[in-house]
């Protein structure tokens, strides 16, 4: 495990001791807690945002999409807990 030393304004520094002692943590879990779910969404952000460029590739590439009223059809199926088959790209 390696160090890192972050410089923080004090009242940010009040705030994560304020913040940390109403969740019950001190103040290095809870940055510690914080920076993991930052870095997670950007993550996360980072492999939504890949998945959408290699959708948008392929609906260029083949002109292929799904019609939004078969979409819509199926989507409202699924909420409704109703078996539906999923519809196909033309």
């Amino acid at each position: 495990m390696s160090t890192t030393t972050i410089r923080l304004e004090d009242t940010l520094k009040e705030r994560i001791n304020t913040a940390a002692g109403q969740a019950g943590k001190t103040a290095h879990a809870f940055i510690l807690e914080a920076l993991e779910r930052r870095v997670n969404q950007v993550e996360q952000d980072n492999a939504f945002e890949a998945l959408a460029e290699e959708r948008w590739a392929r609906i260029r590439a083949t002109g292929k999409t799904v019609d939004w009223e078969e979409a819509k059809t199926w989507i409202t199926a699924r909420a409704n807990g109703t078996p539906a088959p999923k519809p196909g790209a033309h």
